[in-house]
């Protein structure tokens, strides 16, 4: 578990000077523009790439040592972090060349996110990926709580040229840890990697996967919602503490500090449970994310406004810890980067449509407004779809072939597109269709030509 140590001691430092650039570049942009809708926009380039070369950044993580890559974005992301402290310095930045750094960021974060993903898996074992996903977003959450406030401080006191000028000094970090990690206890399926994998080939596989899995489907589907509408938090935040409690850039700050307050307590929350999350029990926090947006988005005052901005990060780092997990755990091995970078390509992608979205309505209709309907769109979506989990909420057996007729065969059992795998003697068959009390039997005789003769068996599940 070195190694993981070591990943997760680099993430801390250069995701906390991530967030110092993200509050200086949407600061600086809407100092130079004075306007919400270039917020948005340069999200949207910031997540451009993701939308457009998710996928091919997914292939790329299954196909060559995640480490190596890992290397490559990171060295690439500092650089970009320079040029912007060099620019502001001289005092010559100009609104397009903010975007384009956003743009080149972006290109390396399609890259980056479906590599670090898998690679964490890899590194810890399928036992231990909730614990390592959850800490992983304790330690962005970390980032995020001490980066906004130095950033807002940074931009108060020195100026967006330093804030840019230290997140490129956070990055030595990650990549000495990355160079730090031993040989020897890298995963043995890095030795394995697909290197003869087609792009078309791997993009056709991910997608078929993903597309027939329902457990991955929907995750995948609730993500791209919530993050086109629900997640693009930071461009409605501008406007409130611009126009709507006059807080300035320090208050921006203070304010995503509350967000990430709430998302640690999140991320210890999704730590300590045991069992599998199941897709109704997504929906419920998906749900209770859509609530505490609209909550927020009524709060008369600062002070009734920033409990319910905690209460919505906590929300947001559990759905999201639930998805990813739900994710991770469901998806082989070689197929996990590219799967992954359809689960970015989705969030991010919706981030990227979502952004300018939010951003036109908070500039046209008001802050509040763009917060509410941010939760509202979300929630609709969310009860269509537990509607449809609850109509087909009912068990599916299908047997899987098996070379021997005795062999202990995999039965699938489907609970509202949620799939759980267990072992049971094969050959046999269902005894029935449909179990109104949650309950399945296996029990109907077979016989089995190999062997010429009868074999009964019989499987309960679990309660739904």
């Amino acid at each position: 578990m070195r190694n993981f140590r070591l990943l997760v001691s680099g993430l801390l430092v250069s995701s906390t000077g991530g967030w110092i650039q993200r509050i200086a570049q949407d600061w600086l942009v809407l100092t130079i523009t004075g306007s919400a809708t270039a917020v948005g926009i340069t999200t949207a380039l910031q997540f451009l790439p993701t939308l457009l070369l998710g996928l091919y950044g997914g292939v790329i993580a299954d196909r060559f040592p995640k480490r190596k890559i890992l290397l490559v974005t990171q060295i690439s992301m500092g650089a970009a972090a320079g040029v912007l402290a060099v620019l502001a310095f001289t005092g010559q930045v100009q609104v397009w060349q903010v975007y384009t750094m956003a743009l080149f960021l972006g290109l390396a974060t399609a890259v980056d996110n479906p590599t670090r993903q898998s690679f964490v898996t890899e590194l810890v074992g399928r036992d231990r990926v909730r614990n390592a996903i959850s800490m992983v977003s304790s330690t962005f959450q970390l980032g995020s709580m001490i980066g906004p406030a130095l950033g807002g401080v940074l931009l108060g006191s020195l100026g967006a040229g330093w804030a840019f000028a230290i997140n490129a000094c956070t990055f030595f970090a990650s990549i000495t840890a990355l160079l730090r990690m031993r040989e020897s206890e890298m995963p043995a399926k890095k030795a394995a990697k697909q290197a003869g994998l087609r792009i078309r080939d791997g993009l056709r596989d991910g997608l078929q996967y993903a597309f027939h899995e329902p457990a991955v489907r929907w995750a995948i589907a609730l993500v791209g919602i919530y993050g086109m509408f629900a997640i693009s938090l930071p461009v409605t935040l501008t406007a409130f503490a611009d126009r709507v409690f006059h807080t300035g850039a320090t208050g921006y700050g203070v304010l995503n500090s509350v967000v990430a307050v709430g998302a640690l307590a999140g991320a210890l929350l999704s730590a300590r449970r045991v069992r599998p999350t199941r897709l109704r029990n997504l929906v419920g926090i998906a749900a209770l994310l859509t609530v505490t947006e609209v909550l927020a988005a009524v709060q008369p005052s600062l002070w009734t406004f920033i409990p319910v901005l905690a209460a919505m990060g906590m929300a947001t780092l559990m759905f999201l810890t639930a998805c990813q997990s739900m994710v991770q755990l469901t998806t082989p091995d070689k197929l996990r980067g590219r799967v992954s970078g359809l689960y970015n390509l989705v969030f991010i992608g919706g981030g990227a449509i979502g952004g300018p979205l939010v951003g036109l309505i908070a500039q046209n209709f008001g802050a509040r407004i763009s917060l509410a309907l941010a939760g509202l769109v979300p929630a609709i979506a969310t009860v269509l779809i537990g509607l449809r989990l609850r109509k087909d909420g009912r068990f599916r057996v299908v047997v899987v072939r098996t070379r021997s007729p005795w062999h202990q065969a995999p039965i699938r059992l489907a609970l509202q597109q949620n799939t759980i795998r267990v072992a049971a003697p094969a050959p046999v068959e269902p005894a029935h269709e449909r179990w109104p009390s949650g309950e399945v039997s296996l029990g109907q005789a077979r016989r089995c030509p190999a062997e010429g003769r009868t074999r009964r068996s019989r499987l309960r599940s679990a309660r739904r």
